[in-house]
C-alpha cells in the first residue's frame, strides 16, 4: 500500500476501539503531548497504551505502563500511533521503528537533520503504507490558509520571521545534545534555527508556498553564537523560492527580554503580522484570532476518515534544505566588545548589543545580518593554502585563517586533520575557546600583542579583554608533492609587522598511518629583539601555553602519555622527547604522537577542561628572538588509526 503524495490515504484500521497511542519521550515537550493525549482519551478519541522513556526509572507513569520500546508496548494494547518527542538525533531510528511496526507517527520537529535521512524516512513511509505527521504546531493554525488564499493582504510575496528570545546556561546544560552539532556520529544541529525557533522558519516558508524541497531555489544562512556552544544562537536565513518569493528569518536567543515571535507578511495588497504562537493576525492595527487544529487530532482524523494531513513528512522538505545549509555552515563567535553577560551559574546568559534593532532591520529588509550593518557580522571564509595527501587521499588541509574573527587572532592552521582511515582528529573554533584553531602556532604575548586570541592574562588581574589582538598573514605560499612552504608575517593591532616566520611542512605515509614534519623559523623584523611570552611567563603557574598547539575534537576515553609518565597531571609540564594522545573520536579510535625534534620545551596538556596538547614555548620565562639568530621549532607528528 502506498501513501499518496498529498497526505491523504484510506482510513487506517483501528480495530474495534479507539486507536492506541505510544508516547516516546515523556518529559520536556513530551509533557505537552501527554496533556493532549489525556484530553483526547477523555473524549474517547484514543487510548494511551504505553510510555517509552528510559530516563523515568519507574514501571508506570501516571498509571500508564512504561516500556522499553514500541514492540514491548504491544503487550499492553494496540499500537496504532507513535508520538515521538525524543532527542533530535533519535528521531530517524525511532520513526523508522514505528513505521516498521505498522504505526503512524507524530514526529517532533525537526523530523531529521539531513536530506539523506529525509529520503530514507519517506521511503519507509511508502514501503509500509503508514504516514508521518511532523510536529510544526504553528502549521495547524487557520491563519496560514487565510493569509495564503489572498483574502487578507492579497497574494503573498514575502514572509519575514522575527524571533528575539533569551536562553541561559541552564538551557544549554539541559542535555548532552543541547547546543551540539553532532553527537556520536549523528547530526543533531541543535541551534536557534533548527530547534527553539524552528517554527518561525517553517511558518515563513509555508506562507510563501515553499514546503517541498523542489520549491527551494536558494538558501543563504549566517550563523553566529555568543554562548559557549557548537551550534548557533543568533542567526539569519533567507530562502528564495522557485516562484521568486522570499522567506527570511532573523533570530536570536541572546536578547535582553523575550518577545513573542512573529512573521511579517507582505502581500500584493498590504502587510500583516502573524503571531504564530497566538494565531493572531494584525492588519492596520486590527487583530483577528484564528483557530488551531492539534496535529495529533488531525492525524487521528486522517486515520478515521482520510482527512489530509496538515504537516505530512514530504511537506518538510524545504525546511530540511535549510538544515542542509546550516549543516554546511560554521557558526561564528560573537565576542568582545559586543557581548555582555548577566547572572551567575545556571542563570548566566549573554546579551548581544543592539540585537533587537539588528533583527528588526534584517526582517524589514529581508536581509542577512551582514547586509544591515551588524558590527559582529563576519562573512569571510578561510582560503585553502594546501591540501596534504597520502596515496591520493586528503589527510589535512592548510587554511589561511581569514575566516577567524579579529578577537580570536586570525592565523593559518591545519584543519581538518584526519587519519588515513578518515577519522578527524582536529577541531577548530570550538564553543569553549573560539581561538583554538586546529593544529597551528600561536603566541599569547608577542611583545605585548595577543596572537593567541581571547582575553589577555594580566598578572594580578587575571584574564581581561584588551584591544591587543594581532594576526598572522600569509604573504607567499608554495606546494609540491609532500611539501608545503609559507612565508608569514605576524602583525600587531595597527597592522605593523612584529615577527617574520618561514614555515615548512612535509608529509609522507607510514606503514600504520602518516607523518607530518613541521618546522617554523622566526626572525625579528628589525634591529631590536622580540620577546615571545604568555600567561606562564607573565606569572600564571602551569599555564605556559604558546607555541605549537593541537586542539582535538570531543573524544574519550583519553590516554595521554610520554615514555615516562601517563595522565594529564603527570604529562603536563614534563620535558620529554614526545607526547602521545589516544582516544575514541567520532568515527573511531586514533592515536597522535607529537615529537620535539630540535628543542626541549615542556608539554602543555589539557584533558578535563578541553582536549588539547601543545609545546610550551615560554613555560616560565619569555623567549627572545634576536635579529641575527632565528628561533627554530620543529616537530614530527604521527597520526594513526586505532589505539
Amino acid at each position: 500500500m502506498t501513501a499518496p503524495d498529498d497526505g491523504t490515504r484510506p482510513a487506517g484500521r483501528t480495530g474495534g476501539g479507539p486507536p492506541g497511542i505510544v508516547l516516546v519521550g515523556a518529559r520536556g515537550y513530551g509533557l505537552h503531548h501527554r496533556a493532549t493525549i489525556d484530553r483526547m482519551t477523555a473524549a474517547g478519541r484514543c487510548v494511551l497504551t504505553a510510555v517509552v522513556d528510559p530516563t523515568l526509572g519507574v514501571d508506570t507513569d501516571g498509571g500508564v505502563p512504561v516500556v522499553a520500546d514500541v514492540t514491548a508496548a504491544r503487550e499492553h494494547g494496540a499500537v496504532d500511533v507513535v508520538v515521538v518527542a525524543a532527542p533530535i538525533g533519535a528521531h530517524l531510528p525511532l520513526a523508522l521503528a514505528a513505521l516498521e511496526a505498522g504505526a503512524d507517527v507524530l514526529l517532533e520537529k525537526p523530523p531529521v537533520t539531513t536530506r539523506a535521512a529525509l529520503a530514507e524516512l519517506l521511503d519507509a513511509e511508502r514501503r509500509t503504507g503508514r504516514v508521518v505527521q511532523v510536529g510544526f504546531q504553528s502549521l495547524g493554525s487557520a491563519a496560514l490558509p487565510a493569509l495564503r488564499d489572498g483574502s487578507v493582504v492579497g497574494p503573498v510575496r514575502s514572509a519575514a520571521a522575527v524571533g528575539t528570545w533569551t536562553r541561559d546556561q541552564a538551557y544549554w546544560s539541559r542535555s548532552g545534545w543541547a547546543g551540539r552539532r553532532r553527537v556520536a556520529g549523528v547530526d543533531v544541529l541543535d541551534g536557534v534555527v533548527t530547534n527553539p525557533l524552528a517554527h518561525a522558519v517553517a511558518t515563513a516558508l509555508a506562507l510563501v508556498g515553499c514546503r517541498r524541497a523542489t520549491e527551494v531555489a536558494r538558501v543563504e544562512v549566517e550563523l553566529y553564537r555568543a554562548n559557549a556552544i557548537e551550534g548557533d544562537d543568533t542567526s539569519a536565513v533567507r530562502v528564495t523560492t522557485t516562484a521568486g518569493r522570499e522567506a527570511t528569518a532573523a533570530l536570536t536567543l541572546c536578547a535582553p527580554t523575550e518577545v513573542l515571535p512573529t512573521v511579517r507578511v507582505t502581500g500584493a495588497a498590504g502587510r500583516a503580522v502573524l503571531g504564530y504562537t497566538t494565531d493572531e493576525v494584525t492588519v492596520d492595527g486590527a487583530t483577528t484570532t484564528y483557530e488551531r487544529t492539534e496535529l495529533l487530532e488531525n492525524l487521528l482524523d486522517h486515520r478515521a476518515s482520510g482527512t489530509p494531513l496538515l504537516v505530512p513528512l514530504d511537506s518538510t522538505g524545504a525546511f530540511v534544505e535549510v538544515l542542509e545549509a546550516v549543516r554546511a555552515a560554521e557558526p561564528v563567535q560573537i565576542d568582545h566588545p559586543w557581548v555582555t553577560w548577566e547572572g551567575e551559574g545556571p542563570t548566566r546568559r549573554p546579551l548581544v548589543a543592539d540585537v533587537e534593532a539588528i533583527v528588526d532591520r534584517a526582517a524589514d529588509r529581508l536581509a542577512l545580518f551582514s547586509e544591515v550593518g551588524a558590527p559582529w557580522a563576519h562573512t569571510a571564509h578561510d582560503e585553502v593554502l594546501a591540501t596534504l595527501r597520502v596515496d591520493g587521499a586528503p589527510v589535512a588541509t592548510v587554511l589561511d585563517g581569514s575566516g577567524t574573527i579579529p578577537t580570536s587572532s586570525p592565523r593559518p592552521y591545519l584543519h581538518p586533520v584526519r587519519t588515513r582511515g578518515g577519522v578527524t582528529v582536529s577541531a577548530h573554533h570550538p564553543g569553549d575557546h573560539d581561538w583554538h584553531c586546529g593544529v597551528g602556532f600561536a603566541i599569547p604575548d608577542l611583545d605585548g600583542v595577543n596572537c593567541w586570541g581571547g582575553r589577555t592574562y594580566v598578572h594580578g588581574d587575571g584574564y581581561v579583554w584588551r584591544d591587543d589582538h594581532g594576526r598572522v598573514d600569509v604573504v607567499h605560499a608554495e606546494q609540491r608533492p609532500g611539501w608545503s612552504g609559507q612565508e608569514l608575517v605576524w602583525r600587531g593591532p595597527d597592522g605593523g609587522v612584529v615577527l617574520h616566520e618561514d614555515r615548512v611542512l612535509t608529509w609522507a605515509g607510514q606503514e600504520d598511518g602518516w607523518a607530518l614534519d613541521w618546522s617554523s623559523s622566526f626572525r625579528a623584523p628589525g634591529s631590536a629583539p622580540v620577546r615571545l611570552g604568555g600567561p606562564g611567563s607573565n606569572g600564571r603557574v602551569g599555564a605556559g601555553y604558546g607555541g605549537l598547539f593541537w586542539r582535538f575534537p570531543p573524544c574519550g576515553p583519553v590516554s595521554v602519555r610520554t615514555a615516562d609518565a601517563a595522565g594529564e597531571a603527570a604529562v603536563h609540564g614534563s620535558v620529554t622527547p614526545w607526547v602521545e594522545w589516544t582516544a575514541d573520536f567520532d568515527g573511531g579510535p586514533a592515536t597522535v604522537r607529537v615529537t620535539a625534534l630540535d628543542h626541549h620545551d615542556p608539554w602543555f596538556v589539557r584533558v578535563e577542561e578541553y582536549p588539547a596538547v601543545g609545546s610550551a614555548l615560554a613555560w616560565r620565562s619569555p623567549v627572545t628572538v634576536r635579529p641575527d639568530v632565528p628561533l627554530v621549532r620543529s616537530f614530527r607528528a604521527s597520526v594513526r588509526d586505532g589505539r
